[in-house]
Formats: structure tokens, C-alpha cells, sequence
């Protein structure tokens, strides 16, 4: 790693607790100190959204009920990321840690582990371990089980009300909000839903305290990431990073010194030019990213590079309502018309609109950030949409 770039070993540290001795001091401490140190921590959920892992703990531990679950969103399946494969393939325990903590802050005792279907050949190692955690839980009196649930498949199924469904037994489309998982999650319980990495960064702010954590990535940006590195970069692969850093920092490590473009956060994540590098910070107070940082050099199409990001968002489209639906067909359609010379460059100006719009009117995740990659590469990469 250069200069500029540190590289950090929080998640994949040399401490293992193979033990789990830092969940053995966490259930010892209450509830209300935990949630203080996430808080005071700024740890913020690592899927991309980034909405703040105390409260949603907090909610979710005020809520009354007889019931209530703790789930792992593994399910994998933006394009050009593959980190939470690596951590659950790495430090497994670390996720059941975190798991078994919230479990303890909400009043839970039961934790499901939502697993990409095509990540089914980790399950023997995982459950291997999922054994030698739920010994240490019984020698703890926590109790805490976890199993873990094959997913269906399908891109949509990674937003946290269709997963609910998915799991349990129905077809996997976006429910209706509000209510919220705080209150009616899983098998209508108050729930809490976190990306793999999140349930990692909670046990390690138990383990090193909420102000070695603050210690890294910037204010709005607290603590480190776990990038997908891919594309057009002569260091393909998984690193741990802080947040925060700024994109031409990013590029002048991992780039192979021709690098035009840096799609931040996948096929649902913003499309970056060479000449915003300076002036792109990569964390919440810029781009987010859930991980996933695909570069591409000079000899790519950006129009083609589009074009299959619209095919995967028609493909994986659940149809349930009209603007995902219906919109990302035009799109496909109307990129495709002006490529060909049917219809005139201003079109492109109307498909920018459709987009936009399609942020607002869609019902879930998938349809709203369709607009992310199409405005940002259209605007960006205009001339390659037409010639």
C-alpha cells in the first residue's frame, strides 16, 4: 500500500477470538452501555445505506413483544461485490459474535443468517462453525441459536423486506413501509436486519471501545470498509480500507494509469469520471459505497457498460410495480434508440427524467437507484451514447 493509503486489519485482524471471549465480556455489560458505544461510535450499517446501527437496535429493543429476531443480510448479490463472501468465509465467528450481542441488546434469541444461493458450497465450513459458536453460547447461558437460510436466487431479495418474505416461504417482493423491521420484520416481529460487516464492526467496537474506532474514517464516516476491488486494476481483490478517502487516492493505488471511470457501489451505486476524482470523497458525506468499486480504463464502453447494468435491472426486476417495471425497459429501449440514430440526442434528456422519476415513484431499492448509474454515466459519458 502506498502512503496515502493505509491499509487497516480490523475485520480480518490477526485477533480471532476463537474463543469468543469478547462476546463471553459483552454479555456481562448492559444493554444501554452497548448501545451508547455504537452510538458514540458513529458506526453506520455497512449494506450502503448507512443508517445508524445504534438506533436501529434501539428502536427495535423498545419495542414490546414476545418475539423478536436478529438477521444477517448475506445475500450477496450486487454486481462487483464479494466481500461479506470473504468475511464469512474468513472470520465467520466475528458474524455470529455480533449476531448473539444484538441478540442480547433487543431481547432476541433467535438469529437467521439470509446466505446468497450461490454462495451454498460455504454452508459446510459455516455450519461447522456455527457448531463450535452455539457450544460457547451454551457454556455462556446465552441463549442465542442461529441457523442459516439459503437464498432464492434473485437480486431483489437482498432488500430487507423481500428477504423477510423469501424467508418466510413467499415470493420474494418488497413489502409496503411503514411498518418498519424495528416493529414488524421477520414473520411480522419487531426484527433487526444488518449487512454481514455490520454485525463484524459491532463486536469489534466491543473489543477496542468506541473511541479507537472513531479513530478511523472521517466524521461523517466513521471507522473502515471492506472493498470489492475489480475491473481494470492490475490489484483485483479484497481490501480493508478506511472511509472517507478521497477517489483519486483510490484510483492512483488500484488504477492501471488509464483509468476513466470508477463505478462506486455496483450496478446501484454512482458512475464517477476521471475529472471528479479530486472532488469525490468516498463515504457518506460523498459517495457511499456498500462496497463494490468497479474500474474501467479508456477501452471501455460506457454505453455498453450501461447497457448491461439495465439488462441486470430488467432481469432482476420483480414487477411488482409499474415504474421499475416499466421504466427500466424504456431506458433499455430509449439508450438503444439513440445508439442507433432513431431517435435524437435530446431523448436522452427525457430518459434522464424517466430515471429521476423512477427514484421517487418506485417502491423499493431497486428501482429507485437505477437513476444513480444511468444519470450519472449519461451525463457524464454522453458523447459514447450516441457514437
Amino acid at each position: 500500500m502506498s502512503e496515502l493509503i493505509q491499509r487497516v486489519d480490523l475485520i480480518f485482524g490477526e485477533y480471532s477470538d476463537q474463543k469468543y471471549k469478547v462476546l463471553e465480556e459483552a454479555l456481562k455489560r448492559p444493554n444501554d452501555d452497548i448501545i451508547k458505544d455504537l452510538l458514540d461510535s458513529g458506526l453506520k450499517g455497512r449494506g450502503g445505506a448507512g443508517f445508524p446501527t445504534a438506533l436501529k437496535w434501539k428502536f427495535t429493543a423498545e419495542v414490546p413483544s414476545d418475539e423478536k429476531y436478529v438477521v444477517c443480510n448475506a445475500d450477496e448479490g450486487e454486481p462487483g461485490t464479494f466481500k461479506d463472501r470473504e468475511i464469512l468465509s474468513r472470520v465467520p465467528r466475528k458474524v455470529f459474535s455480533g449476531m448473539a450481542i444484538c441478540g442480547k441488546v433487543i431481547g432476541s434469541n433467535k438469529g437467521l443468517i439470509y446466505l446468497r444461493g450461490e454462495y451454498k458450497f460455504m454452508l459446510p465450513e459455516l455450519l461447522k462453525e456455527l457448531d463450535t459458536y452455539h457450544e460457547h453460547a451454551k457454556k455462556l447461558n446465552h441463549n442465542f441459536t442461529i441457523e442459516i437460510r439459503l437464498g432464492s436466487g434473485a437480486y431483489i431479495c437482498g432488500e430487507e423486506s423481500a428477504l423477510f418474505e423469501s424467508m418466510e416461504g413467499k415470493r420474494g417482493e418488497p413489502r409496503n413501509k411503514p411498518p418498519y423491521p424495528t416493529t414488524s420484520g421477520f414473520m411480522g416481529k419487531p426484527t433487526v436486519i444488518n449487512n454481514v460487516e455490520t454485525f463484524v464492526n459491532v463486536l469489534m467496537i466491543c473489543r477496542i471501545g468506541p473511541v479507537q474506532f472513531r479513530k478511523l474514517g472521517t466524521t461523517d464516516s466513521r471507522g473502515s470498509k471492506v472493498f470489492s476491488v475489480s475491473g481494470d486494476t492490475p490489484k483485483p481483490g479484497i481490501y480493508e480500507l478506511e472511509l472517507g478517502m478521497p477517489l483519486f487516492q483510490f484510483v492512483d493505488e488500484f488504477g492501471d494509469g488509464d483509468t476513466k471511470a470508477v463505478q462506486v457501489g455496483g450496478a446501484s451505486g454512482f458512475c464517477v469520471p476521471r475529472k471528479k476524482f479530486k472532488d469525490t470523497i468516498i463515504g457518506f458525506e460523498g459517495v457511499p459505497t456498500g462496497g463494490s468499486m468497479m474500474i474501467f480504463n479508456s477501452s471501455r464502453s460506457m454505453y455498453n457498460v450501461l447497457h448491461n447494468y439495465l439488462d441486470f435491472f430488467e432481469e432482476e426486476s420483480c414487477g411488482q410495480c409499474t415504474p421499475c417495471r416499466v421504466g427500466c425497459q424504456q431506458l433499455r429501449k430509449g439508450i438503444e434508440a439513440v445508439k442507433r440514430g432513431e431517435k435524437p440526442v435530446l431523448y436522452l434528456e427525457q430518459l434522464m427524467k424517466l430515471a429521476e422519476t423512477m427514484k421517487i415513484t418506485a417502491k423499493c431499492g431497486l428501482g429507485q437507484s437505477v437513476a444513480n448509474s444511468f444519470s450519472s454515466i449519461v451525463s457524464n459519458f454522453k458523447e459514447e451514447m450516441i457514437y
